[in-house]
């Protein structure tokens, strides 16, 4: 095991849920263009907050009852003036531009991955 490798306990420390997107706004005064958004997860988590840098393939009014996956036990961390509380996860397209990774069924929100 190299110093890179990840323990299957170290892993699952790692809590990634199903959330729906309640709300998204345009966040115009981050640095990068983002989108502030607002995501249930489910009753055990509740809604939280998250910055997205997911202008290129998404707009506001768009996402609104997406389903999307996200990591739930990071420390909330300041982006500008706004609190984002979870990271939404996703991964590059081939010009480096994100592309949200969503469950490609109907799954209940707040199911945790393994």
């Amino acid at each position: 095991m190299s110093d890179a490798d990840l323990s299957f306990d170290e892993f699952l420390r790692v809590d990634i849920r199903v959330g729906q997107i309640l709300r998204a706004e345009p966040y115009p005064e981050a640095r990068k263009p983002a989108i502030k958004l607002w995501v249930d997860f489910g009753p055990e988590i509740g809604e939280r907050k998250s910055s997205a840098q997911i202008t290129a393939h998404y707009a506001p009014e768009d996402l609104p009852g997406k389903r999307v996956m996200g990591v739930v036990n990071f420390p909330p961390r300041q982006i500008g003036k706004f609190m984002s509380e979870v990271l939404v996860l996703g991964v590059p397209d081939e010009d480096g531009e994100v592309v949200l990774l969503v469950p490609d069924k109907d799954v209940p929100i707040g199911g945790r991955m393994y």
